[in-house]
């Protein structure tokens, strides 16, 4: 008499498996509008807002509209793969796809190709309307500042997947928002330079994304040209993104509430 076992999940990423998972999320999402709202077009309405904000003084949004174009996607993308991870996660769907013979790299895979999808349609919809239609103007090729948004979206995923691991409801989540974006916020520079704050946060901003996805952003703003700096930093957001990513792979764990 023979008995028959589960198959142990792969620990090797499997791109066919990965792609799996992100058509099983987008179809998801595709019933689900308002997530779908919230991650494409609140940049959007952000940029929008701000741009008549300082209708009166337009050099001020040519200042800052670059940096904030970066920013609102990371936020949003932040805040949407966060909750959307957690609800399968609660709703006992992540329990039953880590049964099957589904490598955590995979699933972590599939939501990032999910996600980094909309993030995509996101920041190209949020460049193009700052550009082209609220007048940003910038130095550099939009071209740049769409792969700059782009990156920053793809590090907000990264994120949200990353922290939805220790938490254990949807407020919960929202409340990681304080701690893990908010600093970054402050210390990115978009509110004064870096070079005069005090040494301590100058060299705590030295280690955050953010900080290099606003100098990016403006490295855009004032070059026409692509610059050794502007280089470093993309590598620098790329690979924070990917380091979370595998960060989020490690901690994922078979758990329901």
């Amino acid at each position: 008499m023979s008995t028959t076992t589960a198959p142990a999940p792969t620990s090797a990423l499997n791109l066919s498996r990965a792609t799996a998972t992100a058509t099983r999320v987008l179809r998801q999402l595709r019933h689900d509008p308002r997530t779908i709202a919230l991650m494409l077009l609140v940049p959007c309405v952000m940029l929008l807002l701000l741009r008549y904000v300082f209708d009166g003084s337009p050099r001020t949004f040519d200042t800052i509209g670059a940096s904030l174009l970066g920013i609102f996607p990371l936020i949003t993308m932040f805040l949407v793969t966060s909750i959307a991870t957690l609800r399968e996660r609660t709703s006992g769907t992540l329990e039953r796809l880590l049964a099957l013979p589904l490598g955590k790299g995979d699933l972590i895979a599939g939501y990032a190709l999910a996600f980094g999808a909309l993030a995509i349609v996101q920041s190209a919809l949020a460049t193009g309307l700052a550009v082209w239609f609220l007048g940003l103007d910038i130095i550099g090729s939009p071209w740049l500042l769409l792969l700059v948004a782009l990156l920053d979206a793809l590090l907000g995923t990264a994120l949200g997947l990353f922290v939805s691991a220790f938490a254990a409801s949807e407020f919960q989540a929202v409340q990681f928002m304080p701690a893990v974006i908010f600093p970054q916020l402050l210390l990115c520079g978009l509110f004064a330079p870096r070079s005069t704050m005090h040494p301590v946060l100058e060299g705590i901003s030295d280690v955050l994304p953010m900080s290099y996805a606003v100098d990016g952003m403006n490295e855009v703003l004032h070059h026409t040209d692509l610059t050794g700096t502007f280089v470093r930093d993309v590598f620098i957001v790329a690979g924070c993104a990917v380091l979370v990513l595998a960060l989020g792979a490690a901690t994922l764990r078979r758990r329901t509430v």
